[in-house]
């Protein structure tokens, strides 16, 4: 059954509606040496917003705060209807050792600097970027509530984050009556899911609603790199930069490549492209509210938009599964065996559908 941007669903356990794909502005401004200039960034924010789409996703470090910039100016006119994500505890200033990390005064500081930046009196929805293993829980938490009872922030989430320090500050949120996270954004994507060993059954578990980045893998499953890529060569285009940043972050192996070459031929089956593939593969999983796409013209936007109306098989996504498999390690791997199963429950049968 094929969605639309205006099909919302729940983020997490809120009662906040969002649209299945998110759209990621870290493409917006070119000080990365990729991305788009305004009035690109602006038809991309437009076209998004005309088809129904109200999740914008930015961060205070992308493209150098220009992300931000550019989205404040184009929020005018359209503020109350849509629902504005940014993030905190990157390092925002050279030199300065509490510009950044999670505690209270980078918290609050940041904040301030994205409203400013943004144009706006509140953030619908605020992630923890990157946990750095300094900051206590309690600290982190009371802050975000603070901002709450402020009316500065409507809703914390979490991202980048192992899935026991999310799941324990769910706990003390709840014990101690402060805001709830309601959303984990997590690297999710056929050549990527680490995120189900742990992150994405947590974030069920604890009612976080799940707003994967880097859905197509970088663009690798896009079909933008091949066998050539692997030594280090790099394609002659605006996006060799960004090429090669992947590149260096492990994205482009031959199993990575090997996973691209199944989208590509089941994408030549569906009448497809292979991004628009890999994005409905993203969009079947029950643990997953909204997918950030990232696009830096219209008709790549359009393109993956389009994904919503993709259909698959039982058979293709089977091939997508076996080809993207990975181990899910202990004690997962024990606890599913047949032995295991044996052992602790013989021949009982159990419905796990039913309460």
């Amino acid at each position: 059954m094929s969605l639309t941007l205006d099909t919302y669903r729940l983020l997490g356990r809120s009662g906040l509606r969002v649209s299945p794909l998110a759209l990621g502005t870290a493409t917006f401004g070119t000080e990365w040496g990729w991305g788009a200039e305004k009035d690109q960034a602006r038809e991309l924010f437009d076209t998004y917003v005309e088809h129904g789409g109200n999740l914008l996703d930015t961060a205070p470090t992308y493209t150098d705060g220009s992300s931000e910039r550019l989205l404040g100016e184009f929020l005018r006119g359209h503020r109350d209807r849509l629902v504005v994500a940014t993030k905190f505890s990157t390092h925002r200033t050279p030199g300065d050792p509490n510009s950044g990390g999670p505690h209270r005064k980078n918290l609050f500081a940041s904040v301030e600097a994205s409203l400013r930046r943004l144009g706006t009196d509140y953030l619908d929805l605020l992630y923890l970027h990157v946990w750095d293993f300094t900051t206590p829980a309690e600290e982190i938490l009371r802050g975000l509530d603070d901002l709450v009872r402020q009316g500065k922030v409507h809703y914390v989430a979490m991202s980048s984050a192992p899935a026991w320090e999310i799941s324990r500050m769910q706990a003390i949120a709840d014990l101690r009556g402060w805001s709830p996270l309601v959303a984990l954004q997590v690297e999710y994507s056929l050549i990527n899911r680490a995120a189900e060993r742990d992150l994405i059954p947590m974030a069920r578990a604890v009612g976080l609603g799940v707003t994967p980045f880097s859905p197509i893998g970088g663009g690798v499953l896009a079909g933008r790199y091949t066998r050539a890529d692997l030594a280090g060569a790099e394609a002659e285009t605006g996006e060799s930069n960004r090429k090669s940043f992947n590149a260096g972050l492990g994205m482009v192996t031959e199993r990575t490549l090997g996973i691209a070459d199944v989208v590509k031929d089941i994408a030549a089956e569906v009448d497809r492209t292979p991004a628009q593939l890999a994005l409905a593969w993203v969009l079947r999983n029950p643990g997953v509210t909204a997918p950030v796409i990232g696009a830096r013209t219209k008709e790549q936007l359009l393109g993956n938009l389009a994904a919503l109306e993709v259909e698959l098989t039982g058979g293709q996504l089977t091939r997508l599964d076996t080809a993207s498999a990975i181990d899910l390690g202990y004690p997962h791997d024990l606890l599913a065996s047949d032995n295991m199963r044996a052992a602790t429950s013989g021949n009982l049968k159990i419905d796990p559908r039913r309460p």
